[in-house]
């Protein structure tokens, strides 16, 4: 389609959202849209049109919408009960596939979201050291937790160590227990790792930090200064878990953590996220092999509930199939290229940047390796092109393309036109 039509419907209900939402929206995702289903690769708005997705509800569709095993197991165990706050046998086996897939799982810990899992995850590595501080990079997300939101967008560049709160209502006693690290550096991060290497109880870092790939050595110097002062390693996989490979992104990139945490992936689109690790450390939650000051209680009323247990077995089963991510890799290779040879052609400076399976554009000359350097990037003609790319029948999240199983050459061939039409307007504006 060239321009999306609307309706009155699809405009009432913007109206209602306005009305009793804040900003009009669930604080995730602003456009001026209202989804109404969706199928493999595709989504539906509540006028009718149809779009090629990439926004993959922030990345939890990697096997598309209503893929039918997961839908199937769903309604199987729908019959059988939907949560009881208790173990169920649904829950043991997906932990068990956990296990045997990502290389620093020994024990799994289910949650429901992923702020819940980086903030055990920084709690897990506080009680295995007896210590206060963690370190994070600057421009990592690790969700919404008061810790977590520490110098993912900073209001102005402070010197490192020093973290500057995101966010209203955190509270500034917190700052002085996170400690600021530029991703990609690892001398910088080595530094300071040997200054506070007595008061630190863990590192956590994205081993993809949003779009930006590692740099040769990084995790692995990240691992060797850690393991050296007997300090937790954390990857937050909550994105990259399953994505990269079935062994995630600590498989893809051969340096395996301490610690990890899981989401998205994981349960087909229903709520669930784990913290996973060593079996040392995940005794912390097991008031019988650790002392009581070293215990670590955690609740949740639905964790591990039996229907996200279920979606989540039946979507790992779509993944170990063979050629999975290699067809995956594939479609998104085409995008990439497809994108970078569009903007290249109308000789708009960008670079797309990335992995197969998740990236996007930088409207930028310069290199970007770093939340200092992805600051170079136009952001108005970011979301000038999502706009453009939207009326066109192409939907991705604000600074992403994610890729799913589903997406096939025809979906590729519809994106790559709307490149570039999209594309040919940037120029002329």
């Amino acid at each position: 389609m060239e321009k999306r039509n609307q309706t009155n419907h699809e405009r009432d209900i913007l109206d209602r959202a306005a009305r009793v939402l804040p900003q009009g929206s669930l604080g995730n995702l602003n456009y001026d849209l209202i989804v109404n289903k969706g199928k493999g690769s595709h989504i539906w708005d509540e006028s009718g049109n149809e779009y090629v997705d990439y926004l993959l509800g922030s990345g939890p569709m990697l096997v598309g919408h209503s893929n039918p095993p997961v839908l199937e197991a769903v309604l199987n165990q729908l019959s059988s009960g939907t949560t009881f706050f208790a173990t169920n046998e649904k829950s043991v086996e997906l932990a068990e596939e956990i296990v045997k897939a990502v290389p620093c799982a020994e024990k799994v810990r289910f949650l429901s979201t992923g702020s819940e899992a980086t903030l055990y995850a920084m709690r897990l590595a506080r009680a295995f050291t007896g210590k206060d501080k963690i370190l994070k990079f600057e421009g990592g997300y690790h969700g919404m937790n008061d810790y977590a939101l520490m110098s993912m967008s900073p209001s102005k560049l402070m010197d490192y160590p020093q973290a500057e709160p995101d966010t209203a209502g955190i509270p500034k006693s917190l700052q002085a227990e996170m400690l600021i690290a530029p991703f990609n550096d690892i001398e910088t991060t080595t530094a300071i790792i040997d200054r506070y290497k007595d008061e630190l109880a863990g590192v956590i870092v994205e081993p993809f930090q949003r779009l930006l790939p590692p740099k040769e050595g990084f995790l692995e110097g990240l691992r060797e200064i850690t393991s050296h002062y007997e300090i937790p390693l954390i990857f937050d996989e909550v994105v990259t878990g399953f994505r990269f490979s079935y062994g995630g992104a600590q498989n893809y990139y051969g340096v395996v953590p301490d610690i990890c945490t899981l989401g998205k992936a994981i349960a087909g689109g229903f709520p669930l996220t784990a913290v996973a690790g060593r079996d040392e450390i995940m005794n912390h939650f097991d008031s019988e092999k650790v002392s009581k000051d070293g215990f670590m209680p955690q609740i949740g009323t639905l964790s591990g509930n039996p229907i996200a247990c279920a979606a989540g077995l039946a979507t790992l089963d779509i993944l170990k199939q063979d050629g999975v991510y290699e067809k995956m890799f594939n479609t998104g290779r085409k995008i990439m290229n497809g994108l970078q040879k569009t903007l290249d052609k109308a000789e708009i400076p960008a670079k797309v940047v990335g992995e197969p399976v998740l990236f996007d554009a930088f409207f930028t000359t310069e290199e970007v390796y770093d939340y200092r350097t992805s600051l170079s990037a136009d952001s108005q003609k970011l979301a000038r092109f999502n706009q453009l790319i939207l009326d066109r029948g192409i939907l991705k999240g604000t600074t992403k393309f994610y890729i799913s199983t589903e997406h096939n050459d025809q979906d590729v061939e519809k994106t790559l036109a709307a490149f570039e039409e999209a594309v040919g307007i940037l120029k002329s504006e």
